[in-house]
């Protein structure tokens, strides 16, 4: 069982734009937004896992994405200190929450940190994001916070902004990512750290495919990426399509609507 916290798209809209895919002169329906959103909630729950909220606040229409509100790993949160000033006072919210709600150590970033849009556990290392929204500097100090090694891989393509866009942690052992929203180096590192990753052609990529959730069994995807479902299939995953095409109007699919909940002990 997996342990979620999730946010309500109940103030969800399009005001201003801090990534490609937001237009703010694009009109947007909110209670589509809840509608879809709650799908994936349900879905969760039925798969066996836990789902916490966080209440939304007003004024704060990106909360829904709140993958990128923190990092929690063994009980310890690194809370995340947003690049935009639309977004940083979701920290404040987020901290709260996850101070009142067991974890055993939470502070905020001291750098530029946008949570588990840029932080990915994958076993025993952490994959991190760089490049438009966390600052380099953070990865040190997330690799100190959780005493964990952390890899640091630099973003190229402004579609993709975050690491949970362009890569996902299928297991502990097994990724899948975009190569074309990687530098050079960083395709280099991947390569050798994930021989057999799941690799995604541009046109998956571009569906947001790769802002997927995986428990090791299930991966819940958008379901426009038909090749990468193909793939997932083919290596013995089970994976589930998801409509969130109103939530992909502010830059966020599948992932970034949940920040995952690791506590102490391995517990989930």
């Amino acid at each position: 069982m997996r342990h979620y916290l999730m946010v309500r798209p109940g103030y969800f809209d399009v005001e201003y734009s801090i990534n490609p895919w937001m237009d703010p002169g694009k009109p947007t329906d909110t209670g589509l937004a809840v509608a879809q959103w709650e799908w994936l909630r349900d879905l969760y729950v039925e798969l066996g896992h836990r789902v916490d909220l966080l209440d939304p606040v007003p004024g704060l229409p990106d909360m829904v994405y709140a993958a990128n509100g923190a990092t929690v790993v063994n009980g310890r949160a690194l809370v995340a200190r947003f690049r935009h000033p639309h977004r940083r006072r979701e920290s404040a919210a987020y901290l709260k929450w996850l101070s009142e709600h067991g974890c055993r150590d939470v502070r905020q970033a001291r750098w530029h940190n946008e949570g588990e849009g840029d932080f990915l556990l994958a076993g025993s290392r952490i994959l991190a994001g760089t490049g438009f929204r966390t600052d380099r500097r953070a990865h040190e100090e997330a690799a100190e916070f959780f005493g964990l090694p952390v890899v640091g891989l630099t973003l190229t393509d402004p579609r993709y902004y975050h690491l949970d866009t362009a890569l996902a942690v299928l297991d502990d052992d097994v990724v899948m990512y975009f190569p074309g929203a990687f530098t050079e180096d960083s395709r280099r590192q991947l390569e050798k750290l994930y021989p057999d990753a799941v690799i995604a052609s541009a046109a998956d990529a571009a569906t947001f495919g790769l802002n997927a959730v995986s428990d090791g069994r299930h991966v819940i995807l958008p379901q426009a990426a038909t090749g990468l479902i193909a793939q997932l299939r083919e290596r013995g995953f089970d994976p589930i399509g998801a409509d969130l095409s109103e939530l992909l109007k502010g830059g966020g699919s599948v992932k970034c609507c949940m920040l995952e909940l690791r506590h102490s002990g391995g517990e989930q």
